[in-house]
């Protein structure tokens, strides 16, 4: 409507308002490529810096080239600490250890051996395998969550309101306009002085009623507004990439939060541990840092180095030999002897019920299996640890640590500030069930959180969900066990209820 004003004041060479107008809308448009593109810079910089490499077997030798550059078929190698730069299956090697939280929400690294799958964007906390690329770009895994995101769109709040106001003074300033033309029109005929001279007339006032009726600066004063308010979060660290989206925040009715690293800190801490032999939490905590190699950066490691008080009691003690974690037997072992007076120690940490089985006491071994139900219960990772001073022939189990992902500091006053504001929080995690309902009570969240594979569909249509399962996410609490295109169909669903 304002640049068809625009072409009415240059058609009746009214070209002082000409001008106006089409300033104001190149002012508008200015603003949103300017603060759009200064966005975009941003993001680009950081894929840039972010770009994984990838270790292929090209021409009878393995060489670095850009993820980017894989196809299909290539054979590739992964190691510690790399970005899995495709999706692959594995084909060699003894295993890996991989953290998928960023793509599934599971707080703890999943091991990996010949025939699984690795998926682009994940990182490899340990071992070293090779494996075949099966998908490159859009058809990864993260690639078809990308896509999903992508096909979202919609009209924002703010376009909405905009449109709702502008649509209604446009059919009020059309109705008088045609009125007074019509009056106009009809009176000259009668009088007999209608022409060209009354015809430009008529369009003049056309103009200065289109003009007055659309309020021309309300895009670039919305604009103006917006840009301020990106530039204040922007000081705070955060990237915007539509202005759009500062006033979408406003109207947020339901926040779908991931668990991993949003609500928690993705930083696996000890828990409660239980004694079975032992008569000290320490001496517990101290055997299974002994049988941690803390050079490999292993989460659960590092947290049971940790929670170990005393650390110098670490320095007492020469490590002979180290056996790493085996997929196969689930523990960690390692040979030590005491600096001081030469003693001699077998230390071993890994599954309870491996650690169990070391013991022929029964009485031992149901206690530990009794414990770790009750603790993967409350979705606790449980860890059993022995000891041996006979160089492996009586294992002695000390106790079973537990392990979680705690809540970050400031999520539960987050989430109490969001219920205050009239917003209810739903939990979405990749991560299981039991787990996020432990959060969920820890966070003081509702605990009708459901296991999403069970309740979706196989063969799902994310945009045309049934009613049934409609109604079930509105009264949800949450979803575990969700991957993405459970996220989308979440998110859509409550959108298409006229909740956002």
């Amino acid at each position: 409507m304002i640049e068809a004003a625009a072409i009415v004041s240059a058609i009746i060479n009214h070209w002082d308002d000409f001008a106006i107008i089409i300033a104001l809308l190149l002012f508008i448009a200015c603003i949103e490529m300017w603060q759009d593109r200064k966005a975009s810079n941003a993001l680009a910089a950081l894929k840039k810096g972010l770009a994984p490499t990838a270790t292929v077997l090209r021409d009878g030798k393995f060489t670095t080239i850009p993820a980017s550059q894989l196809v299909p078929g290539d054979i590739v190698k992964v190691r510690l600490g790399q970005i899995v730069p495709a999706d692959l299956r594995f084909t060699g090697g003894d295993y890996a250890s991989i953290d998928q939280a960023a793509l599934t929400g599971e707080s703890l690294p999943v091991t990996k051996k010949i025939g699984d799958e690795a998926y682009s964007g994940s990182i490899v906390k340990k071992g070293e395998m090779t494996g075949v690329v099966i998908a490159t770009g859009s058809h990864t895994f993260f690639g078809k969550t990308a896509k999903l995101v992508a096909s979202a769109g919609g009209e924002s709040h703010a376009q909405k309101a905009m449109f709702k106001i502008g649509n209604f003074l446009i059919v009020v300033a059309v109705i008088l306009a045609a009125i007074m033309v019509i009056f106009r029109v009809y009176n000259d005929y009668v009088s007999h002085t209608f022409g060209v001279t009354t015809a430009l007339n008529i369009l003049q006032f056309v103009l200065v009623l289109l003009v007055a009726s659309i309020p021309v600066a309300m895009p670039t004063v919305f604009s103006i507004t917006l840009a301020l308010g990106v530039l204040n979060i922007s000081k705070k660290k955060a990237i915007v990439s539509k202005l759009s989206s500062i006033e979408e925040m406003v109207g947020v009715d339901i926040l779908c939060s991931d668990k991993t690293g949003t609500l928690t800190k993705n930083k696996l801490t000890l828990g409660e541990t239980t004694l079975i032999n032992a008569k000290d939490l320490q001496d517990v905590i101290l055997i299974g840092a002994l049988a941690s190699n803390k050079d490999d950066n292993d989460s659960i490691d590092n947290a049971v180095i940790s929670a170990l008080k005393d650390q110098d009691r670490l320095k007492d003690w020469v490590v002979d030999k180290f056996i790493p974690f085996d997929p196969v037997s689930k523990k960690i072992k390692a040979h030590l002897h005491n600096k001081t007076s030469n003693e001699k120690l077998w230390v071993v940490k890994g599954a309870p019920q491996v650690i169990a089985n070391l013991s022929n006491n029964s009485d031992v071994q149901n206690k530990v299996k009794d414990n770790t139900v009750q603790l993967a219960k409350r979705g606790y990772r449980a860890l059993g640890v022995a000891e041996s001073k006979d160089e492996g022939k009586t294992w002695i189990v000390l106790g079973v640590l537990s392990m979680f992902d705690p809540p970050r500091d400031d999520s539960k006053k987050t989430i109490e500030e969001c219920k205050r504001e009239g917003i209810s929080v739903k939990m979405i995690t990749g991560d299981d069930t039991a787990i996020a309902i432990e959060t969920a009570k820890k966070l003081g969240m509702g605990t009708k959180i459901y296991n999403a594979s069970q309740v979706f569909p196989k063969d799902l249509d994310p945009n045309n969900v049934p009613d049934d399962l409609a109604k079930l996410i509105a009264g949800a609490d949450g979803f575990a066990r969700v991957f993405p295109e459970h996220k989308y169909a979440i998110v859509k669903t409550l959108q298409k209820q006229g909740l956002l």
